[in-house]
């Protein structure tokens, strides 16, 4: 086994400057798309929103190249090959997520706000403390899951181009992060948004590829894959039934739910994928995107489960998880199995265009929130100059950066699992319960969006730092510590109730009056676009 665990290791097969070459070569030819494309970036509009001149469909695939990181790529097809069944829940809930964001948030987004998501929560409340508040919310979650990706870009280091040592890892890193700004700097979001779609378009390219691949092997016989996965999983028949990864006790159950509701309604939170939305015209465009971006993730998310039964059927869960990087080695170990190191090195380079792509749409979004929230409506009330407040957002962009790169070198080697949950349940915690009633709750005041923004921010944080993934296990952040007294992983169930219930009380209990007239122009924009 020890033998067959060596021969199938990427680090031990691949060839780091095949895999850096193809990466050399993503990067050149998105910078000078980058730069073709991005010649008018004055404006505060051009900058944030690319002048809302994308079509839905282009939008769309962007949505899906911005919401599609390196978990969803290695992670879930990881979980699949050593969980199954359990593991392919997790496309199940990100791809319904989709539907909070068709039917309840795209349109009337567009129609309301102008580039961020404190625009329209301040719509019809009191400008600075709701802003400053969306502001917080909104750097805080694009902190972490920028964490999480930056930190992640060192795991892919170690796996596919054999570098082992802190310091080589960092270097990449900080590669990784200089030319996610540069990016952001150069092309804002049209720049970023043409990075999105090449980068989705390679990706869902490159996992269906390792699909045809994989079922051409049997056949195109999925159930004589599904039979071979089975025969050599620990979990037998088991590997294709539920309870593989959360069928142990009444709490894992109870933590699937916790986790399933953090990802459903994070999706439709998530600040930088609700930026997206301004891209467009106008909010039939809105619609169309989510509708192309759904279907675009179908295509992938349906890959993965052909990839995370492929890995366990011809490479095996023992092999998986014996290899450097765990479960996050099955498609890495697939590819190798069946396209050799050539298929190797373009999974490698899909994987880190991957990570690139998303942090510098976090980068961008945080950057943007700063900029138009906090520095144009609360330190200059409204009246900044465009260029000024162009000029903040990119010293904004760099200071992230430089952030987010030392943090992923701080973190590179923990385990980060946590902090895209952090993120989602963040997200759906904070923002959503302020959305929806902002879009449809006629008495909703200021208090209430206070009230549900830093509740589910302090409750979601707070639930995080006292679980088990902090403390209190042998694979917890902190393993030889235990002051974990909250027994689920994920705080959503928990969290995301008490944003809405906090935001209902807030704005029940207060003596702040609602602006009959604010709310009656945001239900008439929200709906017909007029005067958007």
């Amino acid at each position: 086994m020890t033998m067959h665990v060596a021969a199938a290791s990427p680090t031990a097969a691949s060839d780091p400057v095949l895999n850096m070459t193809v990466f050399g070569i993503f990067v050149a030819v998105t910078l000078f798309v980058v730069y073709r494309v991005s010649t008018r970036n004055s404006g505060t509009s051009d900058y944030y929103a690319a002048g809302g001149r994308f079509t839905g469909a282009q939008n769309g695939v962007a949505l899906s190249g911005d919401f599609l990181s390196a978990a969803s790529f290695l992670g879930i097809a990881g979980a699949i090959a050593i969980y199954g069944y359990d593991g392919f829940l997790y496309s199940i809930g990100f791809l319904v997520a989709w539907l909070v964001d068709l039917l309840l948030i795209a349109e009337l987004l567009r129609n309301t706000g102008r580039f961020t998501m404190g625009d329209v929560l301040s719509f019809r409340m009191r400008q600075r403390p709701v802003r400053a508040a969306a502001a917080t919310s909104t750097l805080i979650i694009s902190f972490f899951y920028m964490l999480a990706q930056m930190a992640g870009a060192g795991g892919l280091v170690a796996l596919l181009l054999n570098i082992h040592d802190q310091v080589g890892q960092a270097i990449v890193i900080a590669v990784v992060g200089l030319v996610m700004v540069l990016y952001v700097l150069v092309g804002g979001m049209k720049g970023t948004t043409w990075v999105q779609m090449i980068k989705a378009g390679v990706l869902i390219m490159c996992v269906v590829l390792i699909t045809v691949f994989m079922l051409g092997k049997f056949g195109f016989n999925f159930s004589e894959l599904l039979s071979q996965a089975s025969d050599r999983s620990p979990l037998g028949e088991g590997l294709t039934e539920p309870g593989g990864q959360y069928g142990e006790s009444d709490t894992t159950k109870l933590d699937f739910v916790s986790l399933s509701v953090a990802l459903i309604l994070g999706a439709a939170a998530l600040p930088h994928i609700l930026m997206r939305f301004y891209t467009v015209p106008n909010a039939r465009e809105a619609r169309r995107s989510v509708v192309w971006a759904t279907a675009c993730m179908f295509v992938f998310y349906l890959s993965t489960l052909v990839i995370g039964f492929g890995a366990a059927a011809l490479v095996g869960p023992e092999t998986i998880q014996q290899a450097p990087g765990g479960e996050n080695s099955a498609a890495p170990l697939l590819a190798l199995e069946i396209g050799g190191t050539v298929l190797l090195g373009v999974v490698s380079a899909v994987a880190f265009a991957t990570i690139l792509a998303v942090v510098a749409g976090l980068t961008l979004t945080a950057s943007a929130s700063f900029a138009h929230d906090v520095y144009a409506n609360i330190f200059k009330r409204g009246h900044a100059d465009p260029l000024s407040e162009v000029r903040v957002a990119r010293l904004t962009a760099i200071v992230v950066g430089m952030v987010s790169i030392v943090g992923g070198i701080l973190a590179s080697g923990q385990n980060v699992a946590f902090l895209v949950a952090l993120a989602f349940a963040v997200a759906a915690s904070a923002n959503l319960s302020t959305l929806l009633y902002s879009l449809f709750w006629k008495r909703f005041n200021t208090t209430g969006t206070l009230w549900g923004i830093y509740s589910g921010l302090i409750t979601s944080l707070t639930l995080v730092i006292f679980s088990p993934v902090v403390s209190g296990n042998a694979d917890a952040i902190f393993p030889d510590a235990d002051f974990a007294w909250f027994p689920l992983k994920n705080p959503g169930l928990v969290s995301i109730p008490t944003s809405f219930l906090f935001a209902f009380l807030g704005t029940v209990f207060s003596k702040d009056k609602a602006s009959k007239r604010r709310h009656a122009e945001m239900e008439v924009r929200s709906l017909t676009g007029i005067g958007t």
